[in-house]
């Protein structure tokens, strides 16, 4: 399970360096596409067979379902890490953040997430959420 905020720097190629803590779990090699909110999404390969099946089963006939699944395919990209434990995120995914150089890299459960330090500071505004907000209607989602 990948928990934890880390910070980071992009280097100049976008080069990033992953948490150690998730480097076992995330393996050689992974998948990072375009996320929500204004991130990325990082999957190591089990959780991207289990997204790519749930995705599968979207019916072909909602505008929105074909919407998401090109997006969700055409901006990702199998990425392996460097010797250093860095990754390479590629231009498009890189501009499609805002990422230029302070970067956080968060566990989000099954999966972890990229954002650029100002798009992470700008979502955690208390103005914009509100974490007792958020717990108060848990059960609006099941829980």
């Amino acid at each position: 399970m990948f928990i934890g905020e880390y910070r980071y720097n992009a280097d100049a190629k976008g080069r990033v360096s992953v948490p150690a803590k998730f480097r076992d779990e995330l393996g050689e090699s992974f998948f990072v596409t375009k996320g929500l909110d204004q991130s990325l999404f990082v999957f190591p390969e089990s959780e991207w067979a289990l997204f790519q099946e749930k995705l599968q089963t979207l019916p072909l006939t909602n505008p929105r379902a074909r919407a998401f699944t090109r997006v969700f395919y055409s901006g990702a990209t199998e990425v392996e890490m460097d010797k250093q434990g860095r990754m390479l995120i590629p231009q498009n995914l890189r501009e499609f953040a805002g990422i230029e150089k302070e970067i956080l890299v968060i566990g989000v459960g099954s999966r972890v997430e990229i954002w650029s330090e100002k798009a992470w500071e700008d979502y955690n505004n208390p103005d914009n959420l509100s974490y007792d907000d958020m717990a108060e209607h848990l059960e609006d989602l099941g829980i």
